[in-house]
Parts: C-alpha cells; sequence; structure tokens
C-alpha cells in the first residue's frame, strides 16, 4: 500500500515524464520529415505544442510539490524557523486564493466553449485541450496544501533539489579531501 501512495505522490513527474517523451519524439519526427524527406507533418507541430503547454502546468504542479517554485526567502530566511514557515504559509494561502478562483474561471471558459471550437488542424474540440489547465492547477493547489501541511505539522521540510545540490557543491568544495585516504 506504501508504494501505491508513493506513485501516486509523483503523478505529476510520470505525467511529465510520458508528455516530455511524446513531444519531443513528435518534433524529432517532424525535424527527420522536413530534413530527409522534404515534406512537412503539420498536425505534429499542433500536437506539439499543447503537450509542451500541458508539460508546463504539470510541471508546475509537480515543482510546487517539490517546494521548487522560485520565491523571495531571503527576509524569510532571517527570521526563526517558525516564523519563516508560516510567514510562508500565508504567501501560499494567497497563491491557494489564486489558484481557485482560476480554476473556477478556467472550467467556466471551457464550458463556454462551443462544439465547433476545434483546434486548427488536429480538429479537437478546445475544451478536450484546456482541460488540464484546471486540472493541474487543481493537483497544484492539493501539492501547496500538502508541502504545507508536512511543514507545519510534521514539522518535514521538502527542499527544492536545487538548493540541496547547491549545498552538496559546497560541502564537496569545503571538504574536497573528506573519506578519502
Amino acid at each position: 500500500m506504501a508504494a501505491f501512495w508513493r506513485h501516486l505522490d509523483m503523478i505529476e513527474s510520470y505525467i511529465c515524464r510520458v508528455l516530455l517523451a511524446v513531444f519531443v519524439t513528435l518534433l524529432f519526427a517532424q525535424i527527420v520529415a522536413r530534413q530527409v524527406f522534404g515534406t512537412s507533418i503539420t498536425w505534429i507541430e499542433e500536437f506539439s505544442v499543447i503537450l509542451f503547454v500541458w508539460f508546463a502546468y504539470f510541471g508546475a504542479s509537480y515543482a510546487a510539490r517539490m517546494g521548487a517554485h522560485n520565491r523571495v526567502t531571503f527576509h524569510i530566511k532571517m527570521m526563526p524557523r517558525q516564523t519563516g514557515r508560516i510567514v510562508e504559509a500565508l504567501g501560499d494561502l494567497f497563491w491557494v486564493i489564486f489558484n481557485v478562483i482560476l480554476i473556477y474561471y478556467a472550467i467556466k471558459y471551457i464550458g463556454a466553449l462551443k462544439p465547433f471550437v476545434k483546434a486548427q488542424t488536429l480538429g479537437w474540440q478546445m475544451k478536450w485541450v484546456m482541460a488540464p489547465l484546471p486540472i493541474a492547477f487543481v493537483l497544484m493547489t492539493f501539492r501547496i496544501l500538502q508541502v504545507n501541511y508536512m511543514k507545519l505539522v510534521l514539522g518535514t521540510d521538502p527542499r527544492d533539489p536545487d538548493e540541496v545540490d547547491i549545498e552538496m557543491e559546497l560541502a564537496e568544495q569545503q571538504a574536497p579531501n573528506a573519506g578519502k585516504f
């Protein structure tokens, strides 16, 4: 059961991996078609753009889960740890409010799209093209709340992957011969 929850916790990562693999493969096929065969496959470009946009939205949700969104934190780092967490949580509250508003208007917008509004070359109804927008923002909102629960209730701090790499590099630079004989 723990493996199931671990995989569910990585759902955005899995979605992003699939989207990235598909749109990069399609773009490669388009390049080969143009350069080798002198032709173009028109639907590939539109589909790749759609997949890239979906990738960006689900990637933003994944970044929220990892605590890796860009934010100004120098003033928060000067505060006591618990006070800094509360200030960050208040900032995240505004982020959640923004997301809820965006989810509402995205659903309203998608509902207002007429069936004849379609993607130009694919012919798909735009409501299906736009459907990942509210889904990604619901996931992002959930992840923001999850990270704040982890910080404020459980006392754990999901580390920004970029900060972890920087800290490891600094540690290696400060002690280049540590552990060597």
